[in-house]
């Protein structure tokens, strides 16, 4: 599956299909979440968060793409991811764009 940001797929004349999206919402242990707190006070980059946001929109376009292959797409334009805090030490991730065909 072709993923860009962009409208258009250079050399491709693309029919449009629908919106897809996929998301997930993602929390910590407790325990790293704890860790992590710590962390806040001397500085440096939350590297369990980290990896918890990078879990989450690899799952969240794993999602997407799933949606974009059972309506018979060739590729996903106009991909966005956005994030929110769900509550401390939780987060959603959602990523979308538009399922198209090439013609």
């Amino acid at each position: 599956m072709i993923l860009v940001n962009t409208d258009f797929i250079t050399g491709k004349e693309l029919e449009t299909l629908s919106i897809v999206k996929g998301s997930t919402i993602m929390s910590k242990h407790l325990g790293k979440d704890i860790m992590s707190g710590l962390k806040t006070l001397v500085g440096g980059e939350l590297t369990e968060y980290n990896a918890m946001m990078n879990d989450a929109r690899a799952l969240a376009t794993k999602r997407m793409v799933e949606e974009a292959v059972s309506m018979g797409a060739d590729a996903i334009i106009n991909v966005r991811y956005a994030s929110s805090a769900i509550m401390q030490g939780a987060a959603e991730v959602i990523v979308y764009g538009t399922a198209v065909k090439f013609k």
